[in-house]
């Protein structure tokens, strides 16, 4: 390989953004995982995160946690916040990723919980709940609330895109 090859391959590797997750990989990912990081700020302006069962549903992520949740105190305070899902444990492989930054809409109506919770009971299914039906009474509690994160922003990788790119530079 030419210094000039080599000094191409090595900015690309450094200008990552390039690598992006098409729209149709994106979509996969969001439908293929469960689990995402789920970051808000606390009170001290520290970020901090807590791995999180997800819905992609209408082109936004779907969450709950209960009332009494730090987290739930915190977006109250400043609906920003941040999702990171991983193809770790799925069938894409390892090595893609995208973050979202946005804004929350927290969620207590019934025609919210009515469409959600059988959505996630569905995903929880045998985990801890033996049935859809047990799932859904276990998330149907009256201090439950559902996030709904509207993403402003989206931050994309593609692991597979820069393994290509690798294997050309070396048969170059």
């Amino acid at each position: 390989m030419s210094d000039q090859a080599a000094d191409e391959q090595k900015a690309s590797y450094d200008d990552v953004s390039i690598y992006e997750l098409t729209p149709d990989r994106e979509r996969e990912l969001l439908e293929k995982q469960i689990e995402c990081v789920f970051m808000w700020a606390n009170k001290d302006g520290h970020p901090i995160g807590v791995v999180m069962n997800y819905i992609y549903h209408d082109g936004r992520i779907w969450v709950t946690a209960t009332a009494q949740r730090a987290r739930i105190k915190a977006i109250r305070r400043d609906p920003r916040v941040s999702i990171t899902i991983s193809s770790m444990g799925t069938d894409m492989g390892p090595g893609k990723t995208v973050t979202y930054k946005g804004s929350v809409i927290i969620h207590d109506d019934q025609a919210t919980k009515d469409w959600f919770y059988p959505k996630m009971a569905e995903l929880l299914n045998g985990y801890p709940a033996t049935s859809v039906e047990a799932a859904i009474e276990m998330l149907d509690t009256p201090l439950r609330l559902i996030l709904e994160l509207v993403p402003e922003k989206a931050i994309k990788f593609d692991g597979d895109r820069v393994a290509d790119m690798s294997r050309q530079a070396a048969k170059a």
